[in-house]
């Protein structure tokens, strides 16, 4: 049975990825800060395959440790899902130093840190796959989260070095970006902002949780071993 870690496991698009992948067979290992309801619900549909690590993504320091932990117990990696990530706006002249470093924390510094070690196991395979998750916003921008965009175009820089670097141990790497989802990120989204996101749509929808997952698993999948260093957009025609 083949081992996926998934980061921010617990709610949302990582919650229904790792739905998702339970549901195909795989070994999921969920990493988040917190354990919620549906996640526990989660485990005890698939007890004996779907388990969970507590882990602050700001302790980078403590990365290394933590897949040491996981091999141990699980054996290698497969696959990772790097999904974990905060998505503080603000206008950048008025946002505090503390919460810039606290995203480029989580959101770069901690799925290379992850990536790096997780890696190894895959090496030693010569087989693999890893998913970065991403966002529309990386590519198209939005007001007050230039930030959190920056975040998401360095994650789609590091999925292109990266497939080129695995590439040859059949290990693929690609990113994920998907648009204004309801999940817990953008619960904040009310009235003409919400509406404003709708109407860029192809679809007149926010896009789908449940088809961006569905995306995630079919990368980590063999279906995909020829496809690498890609970013596939799931946002229901938003970026069309």
């Amino acid at each position: 049975m083949k081992n996926v870690i998934v980061t921010g496991s617990a709610k949302g698009l990582g919650l229904e990825i790792s739905s998702q992948l339970a549901a195909e067979g795989y070994n999921v290992i969920g990493i988040s800060r917190t354990v919620t309801k549906e996640y526990e619900s989660l485990k005890a549909e698939y007890p004996e395959t779907v388990h969970f690590y507590k882990f602050d993504f700001e302790k980078t320091e403590q990365i290394a440790s933590l897949v040491k932990r996981v091999t141990k117990k699980h054996g290698r990696i497969y696959g990772l899902v790097n999904n974990a990530a905060l998505g503080h706006d603000g206008v950048l002249a008025t946002m505090h130093e503390s919460d810039i470093t606290v995203l480029l924390k989580v959101n770069i510094e901690a799925p290379i840190l992850l990536t790096k070690y997780v890696s190894r196991s895959m090496l030693l395979n010569k087989d693999g796959r890893i998913v970065n998750v991403g966002s529309i916003i990386g590519s198209t921008g939005f007001n007050g989260l230039s930030v959190y965009g920056a975040t998401k175009s360095a994650l789609s820089g590091f999925t292109k070095s990266l497939a080129r670097e695995l590439g040859k141990a059949q290990i693929t790497v690609n990113t994920l970006a998907p648009g204004y989802m309801e999940t817990n990120m953008t619960g904040d989204l009310r009235g003409a902002k919400l509406e404003k996101i709708k109407r860029r749509s192809c679809l007149g929808r926010l896009a789908n949780v449940s088809d961006a997952s569905s995306m995630a698993v079919f990368l980590i999948s063999d279906s995909a071993s020829g496809i690498t260093g890609s970013t596939f957009t799931v946002d229901a025609g938003s970026t069309a």
